[in-house]
């Protein structure tokens, strides 16, 4: 089992950036992929960016490839989130998720974090 503690939301500004961290606790972080959905006022929680194990393969959902960098440092049990060229739109509590394999959608991930706010203002 793993629990999982997000941090470093906040607010700012249109087109600055943002890095999110996900601090993980348990003795089995570096065999969970890891992912970061998003959950707006009044919207289903949606798929931002997915890293297996290793950290070799990252999926990102459309809206912010080429925008946000997904990472983890296994020794530190630590998943990143480095989110750039920030836009109103991206505004959302951002969760970290573990589960057991690769995947995009919410129904894959077996554990998740309480969520970090993160407000872009135009």
């Amino acid at each position: 089992q793993v629990q999982l503690v997000e941090s470093g939301g906040g607010l700012v500004q249109a087109g600055g950036s943002l890095r999110l961290s996900c601090a993980a606790s348990g003795r089995s972080f570096n065999v969970y992929a890891m992912g970061w959905f998003r959950q707006a006022p009044g919207k289903e929680r949606e798929f931002v960016a997915a890293i297996d194990v290793s950290g070799d393969t990252t999926y990102y959902d459309d809206s912010v490839k080429g925008r946000f960098t997904i990472s983890r440092d296994n020794a530190k049990n630590m998943v990143y989130l480095q989110m750039n060229s920030l836009k109103p739109e991206d505004t959302a509590v951002y969760y970290c998720a573990a589960g057991w394999v690769l995947d995009t959608i919410r129904s894959g991930y077996d554990y998740w974090g309480q969520g970090t706010q993160v407000t872009v203002s135009s």
